[in-house]
């Protein structure tokens, strides 16, 4: 896949200058001031980049490529306060609040963007920047609705864009560990996996808050509220939602399981090449869909039956989240439990037990079976390892080639989750999905949600 041709041209001169500046130059230091923190790479090296979304995790990312040397240009949030801090931190970089007046008036000085907003906007913001040849670093999940997931991943291919999804643990050494493991047959033919995740449950679970949804309230100075809803359809703004708590919001939103999956699953979803589930079906807690559709339940345990890909046979994967918790493991050693967040995964020969974020602290159980299984000797290191994830996304660019959790990737794995957070609303029923169709084919109201409405004014 090549880089566009502007993001070339600028590459292809940088590498230029690497055979001809002299030694002294090419080791020229930055002032810390003008990526943050610390020193910059040499110009031949860097990669202009644009965060969009930098008051919370989008912050993060920022620091992140700015931690390896990269610097950035325009920094674009539509909240002044909730961004007030990165803003100072980065006081060089152009400061926007429409992401599209920023690309309009910097699109020259603008190599890749960061993308931290709520869900709901990703794609929008995403489509814009790959339009323009922007490098594109999205966090998790990839988009708020399936039909945007797979625009997305068609456009990157249009245009020839490097894409990585913030799933960080996907450049981590144990998610490797864990599929070397499995494809060495550590555990024989895996047919179940129990994924889980007990985070934040008073952040996803919105339902108690559900009464103040239509009090008045005056939109904060320095918040651009139009802009922050983008897509999503018109609600008045409610400090419910705005600048934190959206997550729980399902117009914004995807809940424990959107947040969460993609760091959970990945590892399976690598190893086993598991795609897309012909069905999926969920259970959930002190939920009901018409009185507290808008809110994400206080506990859900989606069950989706995977079939069998090449020589994998089907693979049963049940997520719990919340108050619901996975049954403990039999082979659990007495006195020790599970992670609050990670998976089990059964094979036929055993169990592997991980955490979230690349299977940390991933081995098998229990301890004898681990031990066992290193004294036979642990199969070689087939995949490549790298730095980190943002580092990857940042290397992948200037070698133009594609990141380890580019959209192809990155995509299928959040729409596992999205069907997920459409199921919830159909609490017992079992969905059916079509991947090739892209459809959701025994029930019309469930597969209106694969590709929802956008306010007027918005399209991708």
């Amino acid at each position: 896949m090549k880089i566009p041709k502007q993001s070339s041209q600028r590459l292809n001169r940088r590498n230029f200058l690497k055979g001809t500046i002299t030694g002294a130059a090419l080791f020229q230091i930055v002032p810390s001031h003008v990526v943050g923190l610390g020193a910059a790479l040499p110009p031949s090296e860097q990669v202009h980049v644009a965060g969009i979304g930098i008051g919370s995790r989008g912050g993060a990312d920022v620091d992140a490529v700015a931690r390896e040397g990269h610097p950035f240009t325009a920094l674009c949030d539509v909240d002044d306060n909730y961004a007030a801090k990165k803003f100072a931190q980065y006081p060089d970089a152009k400061r926007f609040k429409d992401y599209r007046v920023m690309m309009d008036k910097m699109d020259k000085d603008i190599d890749a963007v960061v993308i931290g907003t709520p869900d709901h906007t990703h794609a929008v913001i995403a489509m814009e920047a790959m339009r323009r040849g922007k490098h594109v670093y999205c966090e998790k999940p990839l988009a708020h609705s399936i039909a945007e997931v797979r625009t997305l991943m068609t456009a990157a291919h249009q245009h020839k864009v490097i894409t990585q999804l913030g799933n960080q643990g996907h450049s981590s050494d144990s998610i490797r560990r864990f599929c070397e493991w499995i494809w060495d047959g550590a555990i024989g033919e895996v047919h179940e996996i129990h994924a889980f995740c007990d985070a934040f449950k008073e952040v996803y679970c919105q339902i108690d808050k559900l009464p103040k949804v239509n009090d008045r309230n005056k939109i904060p100075e320095g918040l651009d509220y139009d802009k922050w809803l983008g897509p999503a359809q018109y609600e008045a703004y409610n400090p419910l939602w705005v600048p934190w708590n959206w997550r729980g919001w399902m117009s914004y939103g995807t809940g424990c399981l959107g947040d969460w999956i993609c760091h959970v699953l990945d590892p399976s979803f690598w190893a086993l090449d598991l795609g897309a589930p012909k069905s999926i079906h969920a259970e959930v807690t002190g939920y009901d869909p018409i009185l507290h559709g808008t809110c994400y339940p206080r506990g859900t345990k989606i069950t989706y039956e995977f079939p069998a890909k090449g020589k994998r046979k089907p693979v049963k994967l049940t997520w719990f989240d919340g108050v619901s918790r996975p049954p403990r493991p039999e082979v659990l050693e007495e006195g020790r439990n599970p992670p609050g967040t990670g998976a089990l995964v059964y094979g036929d020969k055993g169990v592997i037990m991980h955490g979230s974020h690349g299977g940390g602290g991933v081995r098998i159980i229990p301890e004898e079976k681990m031990k066992e299984y290193q004294n036979s000797g642990l199969p070689d290191k087939k995949i490549e390892r790298v730095k980190n994830h943002h580092a990857d996304w940042l290397e992948a660019i200037k070698e133009n080639r594609q990141a380890g959790s580019n959209f192809d990737f990155g995509g299928p794995l959040t729409q596992v989750g999205l069907l997920g957070a459409i199921a919830i609303r159909f609490p017992g029923q079992t969905l059916y999905w079509d991947a090739d169709s892209a459809k959701i084919t025994n029930n019309p109201l469930a597969n209106a949600m694969v590709n929802p409405t956008y306010r007027e004014g918005w399209s991708l």
